[in-house]
């Protein structure tokens, strides 16, 4: 009886050790199309905003088309979190990079998060891509490996 014991504290142990290491940023992720409204993907983007200042992490917004894959990504850049790095990625044109204020990087994802359909199911082209467009906050050096 007392190895059981010892062995269910030792598997919650795990458990907790589990849970505890995840990081707090680590499940803010969306589609577009995602049937949030306006005023919840305000407030996803202010949780974003948050971690984005307070964590070595940056956002990150990718879509794909029939041209290519496209990413865009916020990491902040000073202290106070009000200078962010936005960096964008075309498979066509490569990397481009600009410095932005917290105020554009706000008002850049609230665009993004509510957009009614996604840049990959642009039916314009003959041959749409499926998949919706994601949204998900990664580690920085995660996003640099990019």
């Amino acid at each position: 009886m007392s190895s059981e014991h010892e062995r269910q504290r030792s598997r919650i142990r795990g458990e907790q050790i589990e849970q505890s290491s995840e990081a707090p940023w680590a499940d803010l992720e969306l589609t577009v199309p995602n049937k949030r409204s306006q005023l919840s993907i305000v407030s996803f983007v202010e949780c974003v905003l948050v971690e984005l200042t307070h964590e070595e992490v940056g956002a990150e917004y990718v879509s794909a088309n029939v041209w290519g894959t496209k990413r865009t990504q916020f990491i902040a850049i000073d202290d106070n979190g009000e200078m962010f790095r936005k960096r964008h990625y075309d498979e066509r044109l490569g990397w481009h990079e600009s410095t932005v204020s917290r105020r554009a990087v706000r008002e850049d994802l609230i665009t993004r998060l509510t957009r009614t359909s996604s840049l990959t199911t642009d039916r314009s082209h003959d041959v749409p891509v499926d998949n919706p467009d994601t949204f998900s906050v990664k580690s920085a050096r995660e996003l640099r490996m990019h």
